[in-house]
């Protein structure tokens, strides 16, 4: 069963991780995909074919969440290119971590800008296409750290509370005209970038989960998927934990 059959669908920084794995999950489900990427183009232009070869249409855009010129250009674009927005997902992310003690200013900006003022700015600017149809979903990507903190990771953490603040203020402006606004905080998620730990260090984690493993990027695609569609048509203003229990 199809879901997502003819929505189209924005996805921020979707040329590798958990971007990947939401696309190419929207795509299996008949939606249409415009995502970016940042700098990877060769992913980028590599995940684009094989959407294309699902049978749904797909772009890849190179544009800068953080900026707020470049995320009302990629808006007009898609629209231009897509007719239409339906789900905008807020995945774009970045970590600089280290102690408050050793974290430099440009840092905490950094991260700031990429993974919390894109937010605002992808936002921003589809929710006049998103009021003049009177419907729409935004899902927000938000993290377990964004709930209880983690030393070392100050600006991350503010980046992600912030987000689900956001996330729950836009719920209650715009859910008169049936737009709903929610956000998910993943886990403990294995990646491309999991990979490159230490085994021990990413065992320890995994024993520390109730459900005894790390996540996937299927397992956010599929919540993705379902806060997308019309199955959750009664949802607005959430954060949803999907942690394998790790915090509840």
């Amino acid at each position: 069963m199809k879901l997502l059959e003819g929505k189209k669908v924005i996805i921020t920084g979707a040329s590798r991780g958990i971007g990947t794995g939401i696309a190419r999950t929207f795509a299996e489900h008949g939606a249409d995909v415009a995502f970016t990427y940042s700098s990877s183009e060769a992913p980028a232009l590599k995940l684009e074919k094989e959407l294309n070869e699902k049978g749904v249409k797909a772009k890849a855009y190179k544009s800068n969440a953080a900026s707020f010129q470049e995320s009302e250009a990629l808006v007009a674009q898609v629209l231009e290119d897509f007719g239409g927005i339906d789900v905008l997902i807020n995945n774009a992310g970045i970590t600089k971590d280290n102690l408050l003690i050793r974290m430099g200013e440009a840092d905490f900006d950094a991260v700031i800008d990429i993974n919390l003022k894109s937010v605002f700015n992808m936002t921003k600017a589809v929710q006049r296409t998103l009021l003049k149809q009177r419907k729409g979903s935004i899902i927000n990507m938000s993290s377990v750290v964004g709930v209880k903190g983690n030393a070392g990771q100050a600006n991350y953490a503010a980046s992600k509370a912030g987000i689900n603040g956001f996330t729950k203020s836009i719920a209650l402006e715009l859910g008169s005209r049936n737009i709903r606004c929610n956000a998910i905080a993943p886990g403990f998620i294995e990646t491309e970038m999991t990979e490159k730990l230490d085994e021990k260090v990413v065992q320890g984690w995994r024993d520390g989960i109730p459900l005894k493993r790390g996540g996937t990027p299927e397992d956010i695609a599929n919540a993705c998927v379902f806060l997308a569609s019309d199955m959750s048509s009664y949802i607005t203003g959430q954060v949803l934990n999907v942690n394998g229990g790790m915090l509840t």
